[in-house]
């Protein structure tokens, strides 16, 4: 599905299935340096079980054009022009976003900016503050592909580094890879300073009214499982979901039981 949004081309994958604005929407948000792809699985599932579903990629990501945005503020305000573009949660709110990582954080500002719309939101792999090292943001500056070895070390488990895809045949490590190496140039920086600079969303968590789901991997050494369970407990109505050896590339180590997760939550 493809939008015109400020004046450029938004892509956004429904699952196999026409949009139909009359149902409940869920928006899925991918992570930094990736696209719509990561979500495949838990997409097409809710898409095949009376959802109407957008896993969108973000501005200058997949297929998405135009210059990636600055900001979690500017993504956040991003995905509300997209559901006023599409026509959901204009009555009530009857929206749920999915965010990883860079996602999650853009599902909580979005929630707290633009609640009439959303219903509830799930944070997956997620930490606030999202703090990024001076070195893996110099590294994303001046040096990408050092900086996507980086990453994708450190965003699988143990065993998620040697193997343990649950397709037969596939490769982890060189997928997640491969996703990164296709996105433009600059944009793996843009991303991980947005989710530096981003510093208000502990107020924002604290402010919001709508159900939220918390899922983090023990083995997490992007997010530590530690920050998300600080970040359950400054939120009303939270509820936690932690899945034992998984890494920081949850959709891809333990698709399964993310989708799992997200269904008990909409449930």
């Amino acid at each position: 599905m493809e939008l015109q949004l400020n004046g450029q081309s938004a892509y956004a994958y429904t699952g196999g299935r026409a949009f139909n604005a009359d149902l409940p929407c869920v928006v899925f948000i991918h992570g930094a340096q990736n696209d719509h792809s990561v979500w495949s699985l838990q997409s097409r599932w809710f898409a095949h079980h009376g959802v109407s579903v957008l896993a969108v990629d973000l501005p200058g990501h997949g297929r998405s054009t135009g210059t990636p945005l600055p900001s979690i503020e500017d993504l956040a305000d991003w995905i509300e022009l997209l559901l006023e573009k599409v026509g959901v949660g204009d009555t009530a709110p009857n929206v749920s976003l999915v965010g990883h990582s860079m996602g999650s954080l853009t599902a909580l500002e979005c929630a707290s900016r633009h609640p009439r719309r959303i219903q509830r939101i799930a944070m997956i792999g997620t930490a606030v503050p999202m703090p990024v090292s001076d070195s893996l943001l110099g590294a994303a500056k001046d040096k990408e592909p050092k900086a996507i070895a980086m990453i994708n070390t450190w965003s699988h488990s143990p065993r998620g580094t040697i193997g343990g895809n649950t397709v037969p045949g596939m490769w982890l490590l060189g997928a997640s890879k491969r996703l990164m190496e296709r996105q433009s140039p600059g944009v793996l920086h843009n991303d991980l300073a947005a989710c530096n600079a981003y510093t208000h969303g502990m107020d924002a968590a604290a402010a919001l009214d709508c159900p939220v789901l918390i899922v983090s991997g023990s083995r997490d050494m992007m997010t530590h499982p530690k920050a998300a369970a600080k970040l359950a407990a400054a939120i009303k109505n939270a509820k936690s979901v932690r899945l034992e050896g998984a890494g920081h590339s949850l959709m891809a180590e333990q698709p399964d039981a993310v989708l799992d997760a997200l269904r008990g939550f909409f449930a």
